[in-house]
Parts: C-alpha cells; sequence; structure tokens
C-alpha cells in the first residue's frame, strides 16, 4: 500500500507531537512564572458529565508569540496509571487574563473515576519553519496541582 504525501506529513506531525512532549524541556516555567510574560492556572476540580466526558478549566494570560508561531494550551489529567491527554484549543494572546476549557472523552480511559487526580495545563508555543511541520514547540507556562475529580454521571 503506498503513502500519500499528505498521509507522511500527518504522521511526521504525529512524531513530531510525540517527541515534543517527551522532551520537553526540563527548565520550563513553572506556574507563576516569567517566561514570555506567560502564565497558566487549572483549576482545583475536574469534572466528569454524563455523558463520558472529563472537563478541564482554568484561567491564562499571554503576550504575543513570535510572528512565526502561535500559543496553544495542552491539558492533561492523571489518575493512577491512566494518563489523559485532552486539547485545550488556540490561545489569545493579548496580555489579559482568559478563561479556558479542555475536553475529553473517556471512552478509551474508563477507568478514570471521581477522586483524587493530578491535573496538568501548559500554555506551549509553536513555532513554524515555513512548512506545514512545526520547527519547535516550547512551554512558555505550565501548573501542576492535585485536582478532585467529581464525576456526574
Amino acid at each position: 500500500m503506498a503513502t500519500t504525501g499528505p498521509r507522511m506529513a500527518l504522521a511526521a506531525l504525529a512524531a513530531l507531537g510525540a517527541t515534543a512532549v517527551f522532551t520537553a524541556p526540563a527548565n520550563a516555567a513553572p506556574h507563576g512564572g516569567e517566561m514570555h510574560g506567560s502564565d497558566i492556572y487549572v483549576s482545583s476540580e475536574a469534572h466528569i458529565a454524563p455523558d463520558g466526558t472529563i472537563h478541564l478549566f482554568g484561567e491564562y494570560h499571554c503576550t504575543a508569540p513570535s510572528p512565526s508561531g502561535a500559543v496553544q494550551i495542552k491539558a492533561t489529567i492523571e489518575q493512577e496509571d491512566v494518563r489523559l491527554s485532552i486539547g485545550g484549543g488556540d490561545a489569545q494572546c493579548d496580555g489579559e487574563v482568559h478563561d479556558w476549557a479542555a475536553h475529553g472523552t473517556l471512552r478509551l480511559t474508563p477507568t478514570v473515576h471521581a477522586g483524587e487526580a493530578l491535573a496538568e495545563a501548559e500554555l506551549q508555543e509553536i513555532r513554524f519553519g515555513g512548512g506545514l511541520l512545526p520547527r519547535s514547540i516550547d512551554t512558555v507556562a505550565q501548573d501542576v496541582r492535585p485536582v478532585r475529580v467529581i464525576d456526574h454521571r
């Protein structure tokens, strides 16, 4: 079976994203950090909706990214042996405080349940080098904290 150009580009992008997750800089700015004038906060509660969707939320602020980049929110919840990453979408970097929310399905991770968990929120600056693939992905703000998962099912 031949692999098409767009399919190869998507596979390369997925591999680059996985590499970025496992090679995030150890000196990324913690909650309250001043790198790039950015900060992010994750709420102390996460909610599981009746449809099995988990919701994380919080606040952030950031300044404009480099001209060849964009800033996105990444959210992760970890409970026992399960780690679920869910996207929070694009950040509006105008120096103002904004709310963010991330939603993910528990269809493939049904063992996430009410109780204690660890939540992580990151602002990631993605710089493009002229092609479809990002040139770099840098964490510019991060918050990691224990959360209480509330199950509404």
